[in-house]
């Protein structure tokens, strides 16, 4: 009777070590899945540069620093993000790649400014075009960052809690690594000016 009931205790200590781990995958699985929603939305951000860019250097010839800025910036990004992308539990890679996207973010802002100040660039309907479907991409990130976030949390805090952090050592379920801002810049509302 003794040997049954230790027996029934160690099956029982198996299949919730067992349920822990497969928690732990699951949630590692969607955090993963979170942030290749992210590298979707950004490979459609990177497809849309080149092409805005083209556009604005009919109309914005001396400008030729902001448009390779902005050019540079998306190529730094994209290698970051494809980094990133190939192994999102690398804490490091996620790092990079939210640095690059900053970045990018910031040259961006630039090339926007630079447009408002040439009517006939802002007038041509296919800078209008791309800057909304550029904008709407940018929501777009958002929302999947934040969805990224979620999952990271989750994954995060599962890891960390009783009893499931003994399997998450035992089996080496690292810390995921959140897609914040880094820059304080990036923090600062837009100045708009209509003048």
């Amino acid at each position: 009777m003794p040997v049954l009931i230790l027996v029934v205790v160690l099956v029982v200590i198996a299949f919730a070590f067992i349920g822990l781990y497969n928690k732990l995958v699951t949630l590692r699985n969607r955090f993963k899945n979170a942030f290749a929603q992210i590298d979707v939305q950004l490979k459609r951000r990177y497809d849309l540069i080149p092409n805005l860019v083209e556009t604005a250097k009919g109309y914005i010839k001396h400008e030729r620093e902001t448009l390779e800025a902005v050019t540079q910036a998306r190529n730094l990004a994209y290698a970051a993000t494809q980094r990133a992308a190939a192994n999102p539990a690398d804490a490091d890679a996620v790092r990079g790649a939210m640095q690059a996207d900053g970045q990018l973010t910031g040259v961006l802002g630039r090339l926007f400014a630079v447009a408002e100040a040439y009517p006939d660039l802002k007038a041509n309907q296919t800078m209008m075009t791309l800057m909304e479907e550029l904008t709407s991409t940018e929501n777009k990130v958002s929302f999947a960052r934040q969805a990224y976030n979620d999952s990271v949390m989750q994954y995060n805090t599962a890891r960390e809690t009783f009893p499931t952090v003994m399997v998450a050592n035992m089996f080496g379920f690292t810390a995921a690594q959140l897609f914040e801002v880094d820059s304080p810049e990036e923090r600062k509302a837009p100045k708009v000016s209509f003048t």
